[in-house]
């Protein structure tokens, strides 16, 4: 673990939340300790900022249990959403190029794996496209999936923000391990559940860079920011910030860059933080 900076000591301008084993508990619910502490954080003016693997039409009833609607980093920094407006302002996507070239490399790499691909419009349920669609026989991670099932050349046709494999024989980290080498750049690889899921964006693209565009739109310093979260695909975005703060359930990717370890979900880590400013 990092050494705790100064900054936390200091309130700072903005703060970043992952969204699962992070601000949800156990049972994915904004606990009533932890919504008081984000609302009396954005009384004072503080923004608070959701930085998540959901998709945009995922943030509606975490939005719904805050009672409060943030600006969103979502599809692990690939999209930059309002949830206030319902708009999206800013999407880095894969080519089909890219995403046919990934494809082959993960059917050869990882025989048995499935695809699927996380697309956005204009808002969060726009409508003109599918905006999650799945080769047919993939295997869903989460459960209440909400895929269209195509053939494997239509998941591949337009360009996404996400391109997801999932290999149920197979851990997440071992899925990296192989692929990582073999995609030379060409994509930046993570994961959010170690459960045989990973998740491919355009190069560069990570919480880090998507919480950066909605700090540059504040006028926020990133040395200003504090951020949460638990898993690698949390770890741009923890060494990135002022003060990066671990959950006491987090993976020991996560453990290894954060600032200081906060309680567990299940114990209201995200609000303990809070309460030492609001």
């Amino acid at each position: 673990m990092a050494p705790m900076p100064e900054t936390s000591r200091i309130q700072p301008r903005l703060v970043a939340s992952d969204v699962d084993g992070t601000l949800l508990d156990p049972h994915e619910n904004v606990t009533p300790r932890t919504r008081r502490a984000v609302l009396a954080m954005a009384a004072e003016g503080t923004p608070f900022v959701l930085s998540t693997g959901r998709p945009p039409r995922w943030i509606g009833p975490v939005v719904e249990q805050l009672g409060y609607a943030p600006m969103c980093v979502c599809a692990n920094g690939a999209v930059v959403y309002d949830s206030g407006t319902d708009r999206i302002l800013d999407a880095q996507t894969l080519s089909s190029d890219t995403l046919r070239w990934l494809a082959d490399i993960a059917y050869r790499t990882l025989p048995g794996c499935g695809l699927a691909a996380e697309r956005v419009g204009a808002t969060a349920h726009d409508a003109a496209t599918p905006q999650f669609v799945s080769s047919p026989g993939y295997e869903h991670a989460w459960l209440n999936p909400d895929n269209t099932e195509v053939s494997q050349d239509e998941v591949l046709d337009v360009p996404a923000v996400k391109l997801l494999i999932r290999l149920s024989s197979a851990s997440s980290g071992e899925m990296v391990d192989a692929l990582e080498p073999l995609v030379d750049g060409r994509a930046d690889l993570t994961f959010s559940t170690d459960n045989g899921l990973i998740e491919l964006s355009a190069p560069g693209v990570t919480k880090a860079s998507g919480l950066s565009v909605v700090a540059e739109r504040l006028g926020v310093a990133v040395g200003e920011i504090a951020a949460f979260g638990d898993m690698p695909n949390d770890v741009p975005m923890l060494k990135m910030v002022g003060l990066g703060v671990a959950m006491g359930n987090a993976h020991p990717a996560a453990l290894a860059v954060a600032n200081e370890v906060t309680a567990t979900n299940a114990d209201d880590g995200v609000a303990r933080v809070l309460e030492r400013w609001w």
